[in-house]
């Protein structure tokens, strides 16, 4: 969720009429369930505000004839949305985390993370492949998915398969695979198919040693570069991999640093609360801090073992294409 740090001020406090909190979000069903979910959070929260939802279209909702990795625009969901908020048409918006830029645009923050949801990715198959796994998918089968990330890891696992790029929103995606004979079978995220009500359709959920998730589930689809993070004993393990696109080439690594909560806040308040674009008022600096720490060692460490070169080479091939 980001937000322009100063709309939340602009109304009079004591003015008799409800103040309207305007929240911006994609028109997808998916977006809109998880809007509905956040915005009754914060009706909870905050029971005399009001919120009216603003949907809209992005870039990568309107082109679905193209690979996303290949539109080669950054903040392919979310750029409309910032524009909406930079002139101040909403007070916040609602995005996946994955589908955030890297680096904010200056001026935002992200003010809220909800709950983390199952992380991992998901098979949904064919109505004539149900009861598979892809293992047992005939050779040559074809499997449908937006991401290098995932194509990249699930074609070094399963070489029988082959991966197709498949565009559209999750309706789009799994009528394309019961209509069509084209593909045996796609890969979603778990969270959005349980989100939708489809938990009937996961066929397999996949584990980090057959396929990692994105950063975040941040850092978008469009680099074959995965993590996987266990939090144990007061123990952060944050393992990473990057991968070439046909997934021949892979370097990964394990790393961990001790993440300490105290019970009390032992830090004084912050000058500036905000940490890598997130606000986070309520949780310590250092524990944030470690976490930072451990993402950027453990990059440094794969750096130093050819990562960048795996990844030149991908982003050279996937411009080729």
């Amino acid at each position: 969720m980001s937000g322009n740090g100063n709309a939340a001020a602009t109304a009079e406090e004591n003015s008799p009429k409800m103040r309207v909190i305007r929240v911006g979000t994609r028109k997808s069903q998916l977006a809109r369930i998880q809007t509905d979910s956040v915005v009754a959070t914060l009706k909870a929260l905050y029971p005399g505000l009001q919120f009216e939802i603003i949907a809209m279209s992005t870039t990568g909702d309107k082109i679905l004839d193209t690979a996303l990795s290949k539109i080669g625009e950054k903040s392919l969901f979310t750029k409309e949305l910032e524009h909406a908020l930079e002139k101040n048409e909403v007070d916040l918006v609602v995005h996946s985390l994955k589908d955030l830029p890297t680096v904010l645009p200056p001026g935002f923050t992200i003010g809220a993370i909800c709950k983390r949801e199952n992380p991992h990715d998901a098979v949904v198959f064919h109505p004539k492949f149900v009861g598979k796994t892809l293992e047992t998918l005939p050779e040559k089968s074809v499997v449908g998915t937006s991401s290098l990330r995932r194509a990249a890891q699930l074609q070094r696992k399963f070489s029988h398969l082959e991966f197709r790029s498949i565009r559209g929103n999750l309706n789009t995606r799994l009528r394309k695979l019961d209509e069509q004979q084209e593909f045996s079978a796609i890969i979603l995220a778990t969270a959005g198919l349980q989100r939708m009500g489809w938990h009937n359709r996961v066929g397999q959920i996949l584990h980090p040693e057959e396929c990692m998730y994105a950063v975040g589930q941040e850092g978008g689809c469009s680099v074959p570069v995965a993590v996987h993070t266990a939090l144990k004993d007061g123990q952060l393990y944050l393992t990473g991999g990057v991968w070439s696109l046909d997934g021949s080439d892979s370097i990964q690594d394990t790393m961990q640093a001790t993440i300490h909560v105290p019970a009390q806040h032992e830090d004084g308040p912050e000058d500036d609360p905000q940490l890598v674009g997130i606000t986070a008022r309520n949780i310590p600096r250092g524990p944030q801090l470690a976490a930072q720490n451990l993402g950027i060692s453990l990059a440094n460490l794969l750096l130093s073992k050819g990562a960048k070169n795996i990844l030149d080479v991908a982003r050279q091939l996937n411009d080729a294409h």
